[in-house]
């Protein structure tokens, strides 16, 4: 709408300036009048080289046109808007409003010199021209604002923000908008709350910055807010929601969006399309994720590559490689980010020669160099298919040194192929690179428990006490009633404890009945066996899915996520899960979707 009515404004004022410039060109003395109305129309147009040019034809036939404050603000906003000359253009109209008295006393000329220093990028000479000006209106120190915003320097925006008098919204937005983009999201909360009447812009920047800081339970904490508040969402704060939702997998909250964008006729651009693939695919639903990319009559290629990636992680990896040769034949070029979906793909499937083929493909063909995430997906893809020298090699051969995800990926495929020795050398990197990570010490330790290396494990034991090392808690999540139920091992703090353990012991009992075998070597605390049963059964995955079997009707597919990877004693239980109780449950991994349905997984045992 703003750009429509930015063209029609344009295109009234193009007649006007016609005029006015054909009678100036005619004219042996210039009138100031007709001077100021071609130029204003030029600008209004969009045009603001025209108007300096014009300006630059005249002035030597008529010096005094920039004899007043109103021709020279129109000048200094010409300037702004003509950004690759505005800073030598700037100083001269500068030096010639200091000359004229116009510099100190208006306002407009003032206000129009700070935000062509400003465009011009020289936050520096625009705080000096500020600091000059004898009084400031909101519209002056807003211009500074922004320019201090777009530079990053938001402390010193701050500054200016402090000092203000009177504030607008735009003030009060513009300092939400530049803590968001710097990623200080308490400081942009306390503006945010501090704002009197908030629109569509402030509450989508402050949704952003919950999003980009991965805080997704306050980003939808946030929507729900808004959406009492009845403000009306723009695309930027739905992008922000969806983004959130996938990260919590909140399906239910992600197909209200959805629904929301449908009967309100929000127009599905390449970006919110994108998001909404995005956003089904991570919350476990690959086939809304699949309708939404073929409904969509444009797509760029971060939508293809996030519809690859999406298929990929669910295992669906013959379906991420066809439309990666679908996209290529219709002529888009992959990108990074491409690639690293038909690698993933690779990699679920063990298509080692299929993924060697891409790798080399990327440099070779399509011109994308590979960078440190590419390689650490050859490592995973080689390792996981018992290549495990090989992966070593290519991890020696790489043009850059390897990062602890390289070597975690490499440690992991010691764990599938039980080698001692290079899972040693894995994990003396790992401890200079990412020393304090509990999960390389609990990885190692139970390659050393399948290898009946008991000393190791006692090793691995003495040496996360010793360092003081703190396990990351394992949290699984499910959606019930437009909430999401977080649940972390041992949990008893959900208001309905008491009967999620009944569920809870009730479902044991019915697993070890199918021939259920909990692997209590999993458990490094030196306790007796009963006790690592008793922790095993109590993993959050587990709470949840007993959550899940109170709350929801018989048969209906349960959907769990959880922050770190699935342990091999729950994926077990799982597939159990899915026989007895005759569900269907899709669990999301760090890593990976699991399918779970009739006893089996979709990973086939392969993650």
């Amino acid at each position: 709408m703003r750009a429509r009515g930015a063209r029609a404004a344009a295109a009234a004022a193009w007649p006007e300036h016609l005029a006015a410039h054909a009678r100036l060109v005619k004219s042996a003395c210039p009138d100031a009048f007709l001077v100021t109305t071609a130029m204003r129309g030029y600008l209004r147009a969009c045009l603001p080289l025209q108007a300096l040019l014009l300006l630059r034809a005249l002035l030597p036939r008529a010096p005094r046109l920039l004899g007043n404050s109103f021709s020279l603000s129109l000048a200094l906003q010409a300037s702004s808007a003509a950004a690759h000359s505005a800073l030598a253009l700037g100083a001269s109209l500068h030096a010639r409003a200091l000359k004229s008295g116009f510099a100190a006393a208006d306002l407009f000329v003032r206000t129009a010199l700070v935000e062509a220093y400003a465009k011009a990028g020289r936050a520096d000479l625009a705080r000096a021209a500020f600091d000059e000006a004898p009084r400031r209106d909101v519209f002056l120190c807003n211009v500074m604002l922004a320019a201090y915003v777009a530079r990053g320097e938001v402390a010193e925006a701050r500054k200016v923000f402090d000092g203000m008098r009177e504030r607008d919204l735009v003030s009060w937005n513009t300092m939400i908008h530049g803590y968001a983009v710097r990623g200080e999201v308490a400081m942009a909360r306390e503006i945010f709350d501090g704002t009197a009447e908030k629109d569509a812009f402030s509450w989508s920047s402050m949704m952003s910055a919950y999003a980009k800081g991965r805080q997704a339970k306050e980003a939808l904490d946030l929507w729900r807010e808004m959406r009492t508040a009845r403000v009306k969402p723009d695309c930027i704060t739905l992008v922000s929601v969806l983004s959130a939702c996938g990260d919590m997998g909140a399906l239910a909250v992600g197909r209200e969006v959805h629904q929301f964008v449908k009967s309100d006729g929000v127009e599905v651009d390449v970006k919110l399309g994108t998001a909404l693939i995005d956003m089904y695919a991570k919350c476990g639903d690959i086939e809304n994720s699949l309708s939404v990319f073929h409904s969509m009559a444009e797509k760029d290629v971060l939508t293809w590559s996030s519809m690859i990636i999406g298929l990929a992680n669910h295992g669906l990896g013959h379906d991420a490689l066809s439309l990666f040769s679908k996209m290529t034949s219709e002529g888009l070029k992959p990108n990074e980010i491409t690639f690293i979906g038909v690698l993933i793909a690779c990699t679920h499937l063990g298509l080692v020669s299929d993924g060697k083929k891409y790798f080399s493909s990327m440099s070779d063909v399509h011109g994308v160099a590979p960078r440190v995430e590419h390689y650490g997906c050859m490592v995973d893809l080689l390792g996981r298919s018992g290549h495990v020298q090989e992966a070593r090699q290519l991890i020696r051969d790489m043009p850059f040194e390897p990062d602890a995800v390289i070597w975690r990926a490499l440690l992991g495929a010691c764990r599938i192929h039980k080698n001692v020795e290079v899972a040693e050398e894995a994990m003396s990197k790992l401890q200079v690179l990412d020393p304090h990570a509990d999960g390389h010490y609990v990885l190692l330790s139970n390659i050393y428990a399948q290898a009946n290396a008991w000393e190791g494990v006692a090793e691995m034991r003495k040496t996360l006490r010793r360092e003081s090392i703190q396990r990351i808690p394992g949290r699984s999540s499910i959606e019930w009633q437009n909430t999401i139920h977080e649940f972390v091992s041992g949990d008893r703090s959900h208001p309905r404890t008491e009967e999620i353990y009944k569920v809870l012991e009730e479902m044991m009992n019915r697993l070890r009945q199918a021939g259920y075998k909990p692997m209590t070597s999993l458990v490094l605390q030196e306790i007796d066996e009963q006790s690592k049963e008793r922790a095993l059964a109590e993993h959050s995955e587990k709470l949840a899915i007993a959550f899940g079997l109170l709350t929801t009707p018989a048969g209906s597919t349960l959907r769990i996520t959880k922050n770190l990877r699935a342990c091999e004693d729950c994926h077990s239980a799982i597939k159990f899960i899915s026989l007895v109780y005759g569900r269907k449950l899709i669990v999301r991994d760090r890593n990976r979707f699991h399918h779970f349905d009739q006893g089996q997984c979709s990973c086939k045992d392969y993650w």
